[in-house]
């Protein structure tokens, strides 16, 4: 784990994003929008700024300029406007009337009611994906785990979040429930951006590997109560080390603003 100098200065680097990155991560998103044929300006203009939202590209708590944003993305202010009420709507953003946008804050006591939901869901998932998938699909989860190990191996942080996102996202899609899978998908972000940010900051991520092989191994034997017990408890350890470090940032930033 960081020291308390070493935690500051690791949540600094994650608030300060290089203008030309986000850009850059911007276009790679609308270029693959234009692989899929999706035109509609509002819509491209929200899930590119969702996108750069839920990666970190756009930090909690930064202020954006509408026309700024335009510009990025290359349209008009009347898509981005549509696009940013719909994401203030769904609680990614703030808006400033007559100039631009705040992202929305990381806060400790939203994130623990999203954990409580996501645990209980992932333990559902884990129940019924047990029953339901195939041997050759518990595979796809075992390279899964496999990749992980390798990033952790290179120090590749990033990439083993990502990991760590399609493992828990292939669970849900192994249960074979649209109704769960729409639940889920509404959360899931929010979870995702909490776990970027926290990263660096937490202790390395080598017990999550073994929870993952121990949640697919007792998959392979069958056993849906076990497996969603493991699932629950894996969540429930993850979310009490990324609560942890949100609510020490969170004294912190109020510590900073009585100075």
């Amino acid at each position: 784990m960081n020291t308390p100098d070493e935690s500051t200065r690791a949540h600094a680097n994650l608030e300060e994003p290089d203008q030309s990155s986000l850009s850059l991560d911007i276009h790679s998103i609308l270029s693959s929008l234009d692989e899929i044929g999706e035109s509609r300006l509002p819509q491209r203009a929200y899930l590119a700024t969702r996108h750069a939202i839920r990666q970190l590209q756009l930090p909690p708590g930064k202020t954006v300029l509408e026309r700024e944003m335009a510009e990025i993305l290359g349209m008009s202010r009347t898509p981005v406007r549509e696009a940013l009420v719909r994401l203030e709507m769904e609680g990614w953003v703030r808006l400033i009337p007559r100039r631009g946008f705040v992202v929305a804050p990381i806060v400790a006591d939203d994130l623990q009611q999203i954990y409580e939901v996501v645990e209980a869901l992932d333990g559902i998932a884990g129940s019924l994906a047990t029953k339901r998938a195939t041997s050759e699909e518990l595979d796809q989860l075992d390279h899964l785990i496999e990749e992980q190990e390798k990033a952790l191996e290179l120090g590749d942080l990033l990439a083993w979040t990502t990991l760590d996102e399609q493992f828990h996202q292939f669970i849900v899609d192994l249960a074979q429930n649209p109704r769960l899978r729409g639940i889920m998908d509404s959360q899931s972000d929010q979870l995702y951006r909490a776990r970027l940010y926290t990263i660096k900051l937490r202790p390395r991520p080598t017990q999550s590997i073994m929870d993952h092989k121990a949640i697919v191994n007792v998959m392979r034997t069958g056993e849906p109560e076990a497996a969603r017990i493991m699932l629950q408890s894996h969540r429930y350890r993850a979310r009490k080390e990324i609560l942890e470090v949100i609510r020490s940032l969170e004294v912190n930033h109020n510590r900073e603003s009585l100075s």
